[in-house]
């Protein structure tokens, strides 16, 4: 029999974009789900729980560098793995 790893703990504060110092790999590896202000998301660029907050794109707008502009959102945060 194959003993299941244990999921590393749901970050404080993660990103996506792998340039960022807040991108964990290993987290990833599993499906990460963000409930904001009671709500499932699922355009979460990056979160921080203790801070209350997550980054979402502006639409279709995006940077000089090709990069979706992000507006921060205030509110409850909760990360969990699916």
């Amino acid at each position: 029999m194959t003993e299941a790893q244990p999921a590393p703990p749901v970050p404080d504060r993660l990103s996506t974009d792998p340039r960022s110092p807040h991108h964990d790999a290993a987290v990833f590896e599993r499906d990460i789900g963000i409930r904001f202000n009671g709500k499932e998301r699922h355009d979460v660029a990056e979160y921080c729980i203790s801070e209350g907050w997550v980054k979402v794109p502006s639409g279709k707008t995006v940077d000089r560098r090709g990069q979706p502009l992000l507006i921060k959102l205030k509110g409850p945060v909760e990360a969990f793995y699916r």
